[in-house]
């Protein structure tokens, strides 16, 4: 072999082996951006379902303080429902009273002492969410807001389906009905 071929095998050694070996290293390096990219997803993939866990979890807890504070000023307003059921036939006592003391003329210190005690009484629950259901004679019965207790022949045409009379008045407690009017129906 000759000085030039041993020189020559000698480059092509060396080339061969400084080709390859930046070849190696750009392959290396290509991979390392691969992982580093795919741990870069993940990383950001992880990201977003923990924002999303966040998301759900903060809407979740928004609508359960809205629903509890629903609850509460609900349970607020019916909260002395009980009470006031067991006040009612007191009122009902009252109304009694003075239709019958109006008719006895000697008794009108009574009636009016009985009058304020119970104009007393009404002010004050009603200052606590009570009210009347009002129904009079000729309105429309209505099975949701009514207790039908006897229906009797209509007195003429006009009361037919309709409110002949109110034996006991209804209540509301805000917008509850708590007693419902007893009504007599016209057939």
């Amino acid at each position: 072999m000759s000085k030039k071929s041993k020189v020559k095998d000698i480059k092509d050694t060396q080339d061969s082996g400084v080709e390859k070996e930046p070849v190696a290293v750009e392959e290396q390096q290509e991979q390392e951006v691969v992982e580093e990219l795919s741990v870069e997803d993940k990383l950001k993939e992880e990201l977003q379902n923990e924002k999303d866990k966040f998301l759900r979890l903060f809407a979740e807890f928004e609508n359960y303080k809205k629903r509890t504070s629903r609850e509460r000023i609900e349970l607020f307003k019916t909260a002395g429902k009980e009470v006031m059921v067991e006040i009612l036939p007191v009122l009902d006592d009252f109304e009694r009273a003075l239709t019958h003391i109006e008719d006895d003329k000697e008794a009108e210190e009574l009636r009016k002492g009985v009058l304020l005690i119970y104009q007393k009484l009404l002010s004050t629950l009603e200052k606590k969410g009570l009210s009347v259901a009002e129904v009079s004679q000729g309105d429309t019965f209505d099975a949701e807001i009514h207790t039908a207790i006897t229906q009797i022949p209509a007195p003429n045409d006009d009361l037919k389906g309709k409110v002949v009379d109110v034996v006991e008045k209804g209540y509301k407690l805000g917008d509850t009905i708590i007693r419902f009017p007893k009504v007599v129906v016209g057939q």
